[in-house]
């Protein structure tokens, strides 16, 4: 199935708008498929993308450098983490070095909750089964080179 039957359009201006679309439509079509598998634990992938971040630190982060290694840069990371507080996935301390800020870290509950997800880590693989490993490199290369671009949109 193409992007042409998947959307009901013929056709498109040239192929880098088709590029464009397609990347559009496909993006929405992944975040579907990865809430269905988070959904078991009851969190976003926002929320996910989170506990992955702080488990990943030997230390507590600020949201602000929580925010610099979310992979949705515009999200309200504040929020997400009083979100993950209330199921009591992640605590909350003030800073030792600044008053004004609030570190993180990730529970217990947490590192539970990110360890069932892993134990079930194939079936996140399996949502680009269609794909060879070959093919999922090229992907990952043709994806790499496009965020390269410089050219500016006005």
């Amino acid at each position: 199935m193409g992007i042409e039957k998947d959307i009901q359009q013929r056709q498109f201006r040239n192929e880098f708008q088709k590029a464009t679309v397609n990347l559009i439509f496909s993006a929405n079509w992944l975040q579907e498929k990865i809430k269905q598998f988070l959904d078991s634990e009851g969190i976003t992938l926002q929320q996910f993308n989170i506990l992955r971040i702080l488990r990943g630190s030997s230390k507590p982060l600020s949201t602000l450098q929580i925010r610099e290694r979310m992979l949705d840069k515009m999200s309200d990371t504040s929020r997400i983490a009083e979100r993950l507080l209330k199921k009591a996935l992640v605590e909350k301390k003030v800073s030792a070095t600044d008053k004004r800020l609030v570190d993180i870290s990730i529970t217990e509950k947490g590192l539970e909750a990110l360890k069932r997800l892993d134990e079930r880590r194939n079936e996140m693989d399996n949502i680009l089964a269609t794909l060879t490993e070959e093919e999922a490199i090229v992907l990952n290369t043709l994806l790499d080179k496009m965020r390269t671009c410089t050219a500016s949109v006005h």
